[in-house]
């Protein structure tokens, strides 16, 4: 079926059924993907056959005095952000949005979709049924992924933005989309500096292995290792096998081995896991910074650990206003603007756990 049949069926479809319905309701009266229901709707819209508002589709068309149409939708403009969790590194992103949307007077919905879900898309067409015109994403995007498990993010009916992600190769899902992240190969590489100038000529990391931010976290160790003139160690793996979370006690112990070999220096993604390490080294012999000096990845509670831990910190709310601001662009007549790609640098914050 081409494009113009299928949207002459669902014009067709809008007027059997009294002319207002809902968009996943005339996807499963018309066995057709939802996404591309929506992507029709999109177009008939545009062209001023149909009206879109918050999940609906109508045949009554809007007027200057009346923007949402005869069935009283908002015409408050709305956008969706997906993030995979909330209550650690994603709650300054959303801040972000959250204070930038408000000043532009745009409403703002929430999805999650967890990190290994693998529920992405299903909290992104909600959020499409909400209502929202643009999409601000942080879908699991890693290196290796089965491509059809993000093809999605190439057929969106609305415009969209990745947040802290970017498609792992250049033809890849999502590689047309905007992005906006920190550069995390830049934080690493201020961390490991800054390690260099304490006289560390050995940095061992530590790093868990399940989300983008660990990939490029990883991948900018053993690149910043080598501009410095270090040797890349094995990474320590903050997860246990087959999934069964962080083991500090286990993580502990290998950076004490690695210290009676001389390494005295540690980076550690994320925060959480660098914080439970203090007590453990020192029950091991270790003491923080005395013994080992210690820089933590995220910065969002580093500062309350005990010592206080020096982190790398992602500048994690700029991310979430620029990213809103490019959507803002998109939504506004930025349609056809090149595809952009913006990475923030991240900044160093010097604590107790590894002055200097």
């Amino acid at each position: 079926m081409s494009g113009e049949e299928r949207r002459r069926l669902i014009v067709t479809m809008i007027s059997e059924l009294g002319g207002h319905v809902r968009l996943s309701e005339l996807a499963e009266r018309l066995d057709i993907p939802a996404v591309t229901v929506r992507r029709d709707v999109v177009a008939l819209a545009d062209a001023g056959r149909v009206v879109r508002s918050h999940g609906y589709v109508s045949l009554e068309h809007a007027s200057p005095e009346n923007p949402a149409g005869r069935y009283g939708a908002p015409a408050k403009q709305t956008v969706g952000l997906l993030v995979p969790s909330v209550g650690s590194y994603f709650d300054e992103v959303i801040d972000g949005v959250r204070s930038a949307a408000a000043e532009a007077g745009i409403r703002l919905v929430l999805g999650i979709a967890p990190y290994g879900a693998g529920d992405d898309l299903t909290q992104a067409e909600q959020l499409l049924e909400s209502g929202a015109q643009g999409l601000l994403l942080a879908p699991g995007l890693l290196p290796g992924l089965d491509r059809e498990g993000c093809a999605w993010l190439d057929s969106l009916p609305v415009p969209a933005v990745l947040v802290e992600r970017r498609s792992p190769t250049l033809d890849g899902p999502g590689s047309q989309l905007d992005s906006v992240g920190s550069d995390h190969r830049d934080g690493v590489f201020r961390a490991l500096r800054h390690f260099a100038r304490l006289g560390h000529d050995s940095v061992l990391l530590a790093a868990r292995s399940d989300s983008w931010t660990a990939e490029e976290v990883r991948a900018g160790y053993v690149q910043g290792a080598r501009l410095l003139g270090m040797e890349p160690a094995p990474v320590l793996d903050t997860l246990r096998p087959a999934g069964a979370g962080p083991d500090p006690t286990g993580l502990a112990r290998r950076i004490v081995d690695a210290a009676s070999n001389g390494t005295r220096a540690v980076l550690v993604h994320n925060d959480q896991d660098a914080i439970q390490l203090p007590p453990l080294l020192r029950a091991l012999g270790l003491t923080v910074p005395d013994d080992l000096a210690l820089i933590a990845y995220d910065d969002v509670f580093a500062a309350l650990a005990a010592p206080p831990l020096t982190a790398v910190a992602p500048p994690k709310r700029a991310v979430g206003e620029a990213a809103f601001a490019l959507l803002l662009r998109r939504l506004t007549g930025g349609r056809d603007l090149p595809v952009s790609r913006t990475s923030l640098l991240p900044t160093l914050r010097v604590r107790t756990s590894c002055g200097g």
